[in-house]
This record gives C-alpha cells, sequence and structure tokens, in this order.
C-alpha cells in the first residue's frame, strides 16, 4: 500500500504541475514570436515593440497576458485536484495517520499561498526537469530556483493586489522566519531586487517529508544529534533523578545542572524514552563558537523537534549565559516550546526579566560521590580486569572524576592493557586516571614526577610515622568522611593539608614525591612567592587560578616559599598590613576548601603564623641530619650502577660535612660528572672537589684542612 503522505506529495505535485502548465501557455502568449525563438537573444536584448508592451500592462499585472480560454480550461481542472487533495487530507484525519507536509504546515502556520510558494521552491531538490522549467519561464536558464516574481504570477491573479503577497516572503513571515526557505547568494555577491531573489528550502525538510528522515541543516550538522529510540544507561544516574523524572515527565521545561554533563545527557534520554518520543541534542556552546547565532540555532532546534515529534534537549547553555542568566530573548523561546524540554549546564543559572507562567524544573547532577565512582568503575569495567574491591575504593577514593571522565580512564587503562599484552590491572586504571584529571594546570605550576621510595627518605622514626599517617588519612578518606559519618559535622571537606618546615635541603620536596607516588597521583610544586603581588587583589586572583584549576586536576598542591605570605600577621597598622592579612585568610578558606591534598613548604617556621599552622591537620619538621643520618643519605643517594674507587669513604664525608641532603647529591652529581670527565671512577678526591663547589655556592667559608682526607 502507498504511503499516506507521498500520495500527498504527489497530488500536491500534480497541482503545481497543471499551474506551471497554465504558466508557459500564458507566457507563450506574451512573448513575440521572434524573441521567443532565440533564447540567447532574449536574455541580452528586448525589442521595442516588446518593452511598449510591458508598458502597456498595469501596475502588478505580471509578466504574462491573460487569455480567455486558457484560463477558464485551467480553472475547470485545478478545481479536481484540489477535491483529491482535500479528500486525502480529510481520509488521513479520519484514520489517525498523520501527514508530514500538514504537520510542516500547521507548525510554521503556513496558508494556502505560503506552503505553495515552499512547494515550488522544494520541487527542485525533488525532479531536476522543475530547475529546467524554472529557467524557461523566468528567461535565464542559469536561475534554476524560483524567486518571489515566478511564485507570484504562478499563484496569485494580475493587480496591484497581489503585491501584498510579497509579505511572505519577509524576514519575520513565517517561511523565512522558520527557516523553511533562504535566500540564495548571488553571483559576484550582488543583491537582487526583492522580487527577483532566488528562494531554496532547507535540504533536510525534504528527506523529511519524503522518507520520514531525519536530517539536521547544514549549518547544525556538527552540532546536533538525533536519536530515533534513546537508550539510557541507568547505572549512569545518580539516586534519585530516574524517579524524578518518572514522576513528573509529562511537562514542564528542566533544567539540569552540574558538572556531570554524561549523567545529564542519560537523563534526557530517559525523559524522552519515558515520554516516547525521539531525543534532539543541540550543542548550544559549540554553534556559537561556529558563528551560528544562538537564536538560529534554537529556532532550527525547536522547529525540528516539533516536526519530529522529539524531546529537545540544549546543552551548552552555560555559552549564553551573562551575570547568570540568559538573554531574555532566548528564554522565551525556549518557554514558549509547546512541548517538554531539557536545558543542561555546567552551573545553575536564574530566568530574569521574563514574565512567565510555565514551569522550571530544576534536577542536580553533582560529581559522583565516592560510592557512585565506585559503582561506576565496576559498571564500565569488564568482569576479567584484575582489580579487587580495595583497589576500586582506593581510586574512586582518590579521583575526584565525572561519569564521562571514569568511562574514559577505563577505556585508556584498557588500552594500556592491552599494548602491554596482559589483563588489566590497578596501576593501569591509576595511570589513565592521572592523565584524565585536567591537564590545564601544568600551564600555571611544574610537574613533578616521583622518582623517589621510602628508602631514598631519611628522617627519624617520628617524622617518618606522620608521613605514613598522612598517607593512610587520604586513602581512609571515602570510609571515614562517608560510611562514618564525620564529613557531616566534623570535617569541613575531604581534603588534607600539612605543613613541612626544615632548614634547605632536609627532604621536604623529596616527601611530597614519595606521597605522590605512593598515592598514584600527580605532583605540582609552586613557588608561592611567585604569586605574591604587590598590586591589592592580584594574589588572590593568581591563587584562585591555581585552584579552580585544581579542582578537577586530582592533584597534590606543593607550595614552598610558603614563608613569602604566610608571615606572622601583624596588628593592622596601615592598608598594607590589611591587605596581606586578606591574602593569608583567602588562601585559608581556599586550602579548606579543596578537596585534594595540600602541603605547604618552609624553611623557617618561625615565621609563620600560629594560628595558621592550628588551622593544618599535619606538621612535619624536617630536621637537620646528624652524622648517622648523613651517612644513610650517602648510601641511599650514591647509585649502585656509579663506579666508585675501593677506598671511597662515605662515613669519612657524613662525618666531616655538616650538610643537608639536597647538598649530598649536589655533590655526588658534580663527582660524577668530574669522574667521566678524567678518569672513569668516582674517587675520595672528586667527592672533595664537589663539596668545595657547594661550599662556594652556599657562600660558606671552605676550610682546606677539613677537605684533605
Amino acid at each position: 500500500m502507498t504511503d499516506l503522505n507521498f500520495q500527498h506529495l504527489q497530488l500536491e505535485f500534480t497541482r503545481l504541475d497543471i499551474l506551471l502548465h497554465r504558466q508557459v501557455q500564458r507566457q507563450g502568449l506574451s512573448t513575440p514570436a521572434t524573441e521567443g525563438e532565440n533564447s540567447v537573444l532574449s536574455l541580452y536584448h528586448l525589442s521595442q515593440a516588446r518593452v511598449y508592451e510591458l508598458l502597456q500592462r498595469p501596475f502588478g499585472a505580471g509578466d504574462y497576458l491573460l487569455d480567455e480560454t486558457v484560463e477558464a480550461h485551467y480553472a475547470t481542472v485545478l478545481p479536481k485536484v484540489e477535491q483529491d487533495i482535500a479528500a486525502l487530507v480529510g481520509y488521513a484525519e479520519r484514520t489517525g495517520q498523520p501527514l508530514r507536509l500538514m504537520a510542516l504546515a500547521r507548525l510554521a502556520r503556513l496558508d494556502r499561498f505560503a506552503l505553495d510558494a515552499f512547494l515550488l521552491c522544494l520541487a527542485p531538490l525533488l525532479d531536476a526537469r522543475y530547475a529546467k522549467i524554472y529557467g524557461f519561464l523566468q528567461d535565464d536558464l542559469t536561475r534554476k530556483r524560483p524567486s518571489p516574481q515566478l511564485i507570484l504570477d504562478l499563484l496569485a491573479p494580475p493587480g496591484a493586489e497581489r503585491l501584498s503577497l510579497l509579505a511572505h516572503f519577509s524576514d519575520d513571515a513565517p517561511l523565512l522566519r522558520y527557516h523553511l526557505l533562504e535566500r540564495l547568494p548571488e553571483a559576484g555577491g550582488e543583491r537582487p531586487f526583492l522580487v527577483n531573489q532566488q528562494l531554496a528550502p532547507d535540504e533536510g525538510l525534504a528527506a523529511w517529508l519524503l522518507l520520514d528522515q531525519y536530517r539536521p541543516p547544514a549549518s547544525l550538522k556538527e552540532h546536533v544529534l538525533y536519536q530515533a529510540t534513546p537508550r539510557p544507561d541507568m547505572a549512569l544516574l545518580p539516586p534519585g533523578v530516574a524517579q524524578a523524572l518518572v514522576d513528573e515527565a509529562q511537562d514542564g521545561v528542566w533544567a539540569f545542572w552540574g558538572p556531570d554533563a554524561l549523567a545529564q545527557q542519560q537523563a534526557a534520554a530517559l525523559l524522552a524514552q519515558r515520554l516516547a518520543r525521539p531525543l534532539l541534542t543541540l550543542n548550544l556552546e559549540t554553534a556559537v563558537q561556529d558563528d551560528l547565532p544562538p537564536a538560529e540555532a534554537l529556532r532550527y532546534l525547536l522547529r525540528d523537534a516539533l516536526l519530529t515529534n522529539a524531546l529537545p534537549f540544549i546543552t551548552g547553555w552555560d555559552g549564553v549565559l551573562a551575570d547568570d542568566a540568559p538573554p531574555p530573548t532566548l528564554l522565551e523561546m525556549v518557554l514558549a516550546h509547546p512541548d517538554p524540554l531539557a536545558i543542561g549546564s555546567n552551573r545553575s543559572w536564574r530566568a530574569r526579566h521574563v514574565a512567565r507562567t510555565r514551569l522550571l524544573r530544576w534536577l542536580s547532577f553533582p560529581m559522583p560521590d565516592v560510592a557512585q565512582r565506585e559503582q561506576l568503575l565496576r559498571h564500565f569495567l569488564s568482569p576479567e580486569a584484575a582489580v579487587d574491591h580495595a583497589e576500586l575504593r582506593a581510586l574512586a577514593g582518590q579521583f575526584t572524576l565525572t561519569s564521562a571522565q571514569l568511562r574514559d580512564v577505563v577505556s585508556s587503562a584498557r588500552d594500556l592493557a592491552r599494548q602491554n599484552g596482559r589483563t588489566l590491572i590497578s596501576p593501569d586504571l591509576f595511570a589513565a586516571a592521572r592523565a584524565h584529571s585536567n591537564p590545564r594546570l601544568e600551564s600555571l605550576a611544574r610537574k613533578i614526577s616521583p622518582r623517589y621510595t621510602w628508602d631514598d627518605l631519611v628522617l627519624p622514626d617520628d617524622q617518618l610515622q606522620f608521613l605514613h599517617e598522612m598517607v593512610d588519612t587520604v586513602r581512609s578518606r571515602p570510609l571515614v568522611l562517608h560510611e562514618w559519618g564525620v564529613g557531616k559535622k566534623l570535617a569541613s571537606s575531604a581534603g588534607v593539608t600539612a605543613l613541612f618546615y626544615g632548614p634547605p635541603g632536609t627532604g621536604k620536596t623529596l616527601a611530597a614525591q614519595i606521597l605522590a607516588g605512593e598515592l598514584g597521583l600527580d605532583l605540582y610544586k609552586i613557588d608561592l612567592s611567585s604569586m605574591v603581588s604587590k598590586y591589592i587583589g592580584e594574589t588572590e586572583k593568581n591563587l584562585e587560578r591555581i585552584f579552580s584549576e585544581a579542582e578537577s586536576s586530582n592533584a597534590i598542591l606543593f607550595f614552598d616559599e610558603a614563608d613569602a605570605i604566610f608571615g606572622k600577621r601583624s596588628e593592622v597598622r596601615d592598608a598594607h598590613d590589611r591587605y596581606a592579612n586578606i591574602e593569608i585568610s583567602y588562601l585559608l578558606q581556599r586550602m579548606e576548601a579543596y578537596d585534594g591534598v595540600t602541603i605547604l613548604a618552609t624553611n623557617l617556621r618561625a615565621n609563620l603564623d600560629e594560628a595558621f599552622i592550628r588551622r593544618l591537620q599535619f606538621g612535619i619538621d624536617f630536621p637537620f641530619p646528624k652524622a648517622a643520618d648523613r651517612l644513610r643519605i650517602w648510601q641511599a643517594l650514591f647509585p649502585p650502577e656509579t663506579p666508585r674507587a675501593p677506598d671511597l669513604d662515605l662515613a669519612f664525608m657524613a662525618e666531616r660535612f655538616e650538610i643537608a641532603g639536597g647538598s649530598i647529591r649536589n655533590i655526588i652529581v658534580t663527582a660524577a660528572y668530574l669522574a667521566a670527565a678524567n678518569g672513569q671512577v668516582v674517587t675520595m678526591a672528586h667527592l672533595l672537589h664537589g663539596v668545595r663547589r657547594e661550599m662556594q655556592k652556599m657562600g660558606r667559608l671552605v676550610n682546606e684542612r677539613d677537605l684533605q682526607w
């Protein structure tokens, strides 16, 4: 059985064919034979007789002459086809079979003239013969699209009143406002007269009318996604979201907001599924970045959603917000949409400057909590992955990631495992999680790759125990804060803050590297002295950029030279003192709000405010090493692969020279280069020369007797 939509189009184009037949006959009567015989001549030349004949016609008569016999013939033929069209439309309505062309006419509020104009412009897309006919009727075979002049000639009776129909081709008329038709640019960029402008339809509409297939407009092709049968992944939805959508799915404008964009997509898919509709998603932010006016993009989306009976879902709403509110015109367009609609944004916004009665249904999509992150990881992981419960819990606790990031983490970890020819294991997940955390922090801080282990760190037992307690605290946060409820009342955030203080070279940076390696987190070192500005407010801006990027980096922030800003807070004697205290208070607040690990390092604990130190969870002293500790440092830092003389006396070096681990490292490096240049074996002479250079660099006096061995 032939589809009713196709039958309807056949009848409509049969009617247009009759109108075109009539116009060809009219034009034949209006054109002298000598001119009609030479089409090339008629393009570039008009005879004097022809010009006189045109001048004799009344204003608005059109480019043809009427013949009573011809007009009478078509006056009897046309009504028969129009009756067939009316009968088919009535049958479709009675049997509940919607006609797409009539749905388009109702949506755009097209009268009969506008609908015929649209069909005339649509015809060349469906049948090439129409392009040739239009060229003939317009005396220019290169003009293959109809103009308002040709449309008026075909559809309107002669007379000045037909010029009122030109209003159908204005920008605010339905044909152009809904982008059913577009004005085609002329060659050379010349703008033709209104009546001569060529018009063409949206090609996607042709596919929809003929085949019931959705094709987005060309300008939106990269920004629109159509899902005929959305299939939401229920595992990605936060608790309570599914029930909220089921309870109130039938009406309203849903405002989804929060950082978890993938969960928002699944919620929109669920909403469309509950409504038994397709899902039509527009990324408004990328469309605007592609220089498409947001109102135009929205108009396309809402039009196509109504045509396809789809649920429109607007993502990237943040791209049009100004002062936490969208432009009133855009909000009015959204609220005027007669069907359910969903909007997705990263942050909440306000509906201002618009009178409305329609409800906005707000639904939050925050970052998944620890339990959700663990559940999502299990959902994305294949059963054969060799990752146990404790490792997944540790990963979920240490990396705050969105649903999409967790999905990508598992995919990247699977790539790593396959590349190494083995089953996916925990280190693959940790490496992938670091890679998918926010990489932009590297532009503001220096990333340090951990190279050391606990064996490389020489500290008294109490300090080592402190560091192990830090590791345990970070790993135990999910259990303590969430399952045991400590985070509800007793802890303001999940952050871990620490102060490392002690003389230069005593292992503060090395300890931070060990912590990062032990926890599987990235380490970023920030020179706090470079953050401090003499200009009021600039220090806070610099710090805010660091913490804002760090929020999604899941990194350990290591602030060196902390005493540059954390000097003792003084009494306020002038404006400088007041703003210095503001800077300190601001950083304290940001540290407490940051959910990651923050370490501050200083060489001079005495310069730090006691009130500040009390607000930190850990304060670890890195003392200057004694002789026994220095020997352990010499032994730990000297690479076993480096060739050494048999009489190399590290115990002598540790006893004779009171220097910290950083200096010992520099001495060994200097000695190795000296040995490589002249002897290939590190000797005591090389080490002692390295001591001399290190002392000179630090500005310390060198006692030559101390350098004798």
